[in-house]
């Protein structure tokens, strides 16, 4: 069921709510939190919410759109809300400002949140320098941004890093638990030696290309190159040299990466990219500050970025034709299972498997369509 509610104020938004819970039951009991989405209003505004309602259906939450219209328009507010079947597992309040309200968001917010409920905001397009400094920013406890969904992406990841504080996180991130179980896992298989570089390649606009060099490096502390691809989309392959020979992981199509490591069968493994629901998902399961990416964003400093284009296979090694292949739980299982870095974490010194000393897993989240990452 939509309501619209136009020309309206807070107030009459709350009493409307009411009056929707005396005549359908208590149906905010349920709610964990209060997801607030900053986006202009625009054709992808629906995109952010659709993927919302998904990731609700594993949080229940109130989400609150923040459409910012016209800053040349009269003040006004319309409101919308979505409840039911429109709404998924949560109730959905639209607040369409318009003139001098745009920039007032966060005093039509506040009147709205759930009490006693954590609140996460969220720029599923353009995000503020500043996440935490936000009007908006400073009601939560978590702040997500997107790089990959920004005009420049790799611009928008340096300014991520600058400017980190504790509760940031970036669905860019997000994206690459599936990539760090799966390397993680593999240094726990003999013969345990200590990997002395690593090289990852990836598209030239990818952020998550860049923190997976970062996270590389801020775990193993070994010279690691960013390599730019010369086709493929988002990550396409890493490879990690140890004495033995490279430990490689190449996923030259985007679904369907394949595992080869000296004295070890080629393994393939569930790559496909993730959408934004599953990350958003993954993300509103924690809503401590997440140490694993801000390691990462300080080990993006010794990263070293390659200038010459590598061209990957347009095929992954052939495996053979009954090798299982790794879904996505398998991987996420295994990072959550242990650290974060698993095996990475130790740099594959000696031969205590990560699974026998376990440590806080790092952040293990998995996004709904506000628009492809590239992972």
């Amino acid at each position: 069921m939509i309501i619209d509610l136009p020309s309206t104020t807070t107030s009459q938004v709350n009493s409307k709510l009411v009056h929707l819970r005396e005549q359908g039951g208590a149906t905010t009991l349920g709610r964990v939190l209060t997801l607030v989405i900053v986006t202009d209003d625009g054709a992808k505004t629906e995109d952010a919410i659709d993927a919302a309602n998904d990731a609700s259906r594993e949080h229940p939450c109130r989400v609150i759109v923040v459409a910012r219209g016209a800053r040349k328009a009269a003040a006004r507010l319309d409101a919308q809300i979505r409840v039911g079947g429109d709404a998924g597992a949560s109730e959905v309040l639209v607040l369409r400002l318009y003139g001098a309200l745009a920039d007032a968001g966060a005093s039509c917010v506040i009147p709205l949140l759930l009490p006693d409920a954590p609140v996460v905001a969220w720029w599923p397009f353009e995000a503020p320098a500043r996440p935490a400094d936000d009007p908006i920013g400073r009601l939560a406890q978590r702040r997500i941004t997107d790089s990959a969904a920004e005009r420049n992406p790799i611009k928008a990841l340096e300014v991520r890093q600058k400017h980190y504080a504790e509760g940031d996180t970036d669905l860019a991130w997000t994206r690459l638990t599936l990539w760090r179980a799966v390397l993680a896992a593999s240094l726990d298989l003999p013969p345990y030696e200590k990997v002395t570089d690593a090289t990852v390649t990836g598209e030239a606009d990818s952020p998550s290309t860049d923190l997976l060099a970062g996270w590389l490096a801020a775990r193993l502390n070994v010279p690691v190159r960013r390599v730019k691809a010369a086709n493929g989309q988002g990550i396409v392959s890493v490879a990690l040299e140890r004495k033995s020979g490279p430990v490689e992981l190449l996923r030259p199509d985007g679904k369907v990466g394949t595992l080869t490591q000296p004295g070890q069968p080629a393994r393939r493994v569930a790559l496909q990219r993730r959408e934004v629901r599953d990350c958003l998902s993954e993300e509103l399961r924690r809503l401590d500050p997440d140490e694993p990416y801000e390691e990462t964003l300080k080990g993006l400093a010794k990263v070293v970025r390659g200038r010459t284009p590598v061209k990957t296979p347009t095929k992954a090694p052939a495996a053979p034709d009954d090798t299982p292949v790794v879904t996505a739980a398998d991987a996420e299982a295994a990072l959550t299972a242990k650290d974060s870095g698993g095996a990475a974490a130790k740099n594959g010194a000696g031969k205590t498997s990560a699974a026998k000393k376990p440590r806080a897993a790092g952040s293990t989240r998995a996004p709904a369509r506000a628009g492809k990452g590239k992972s």
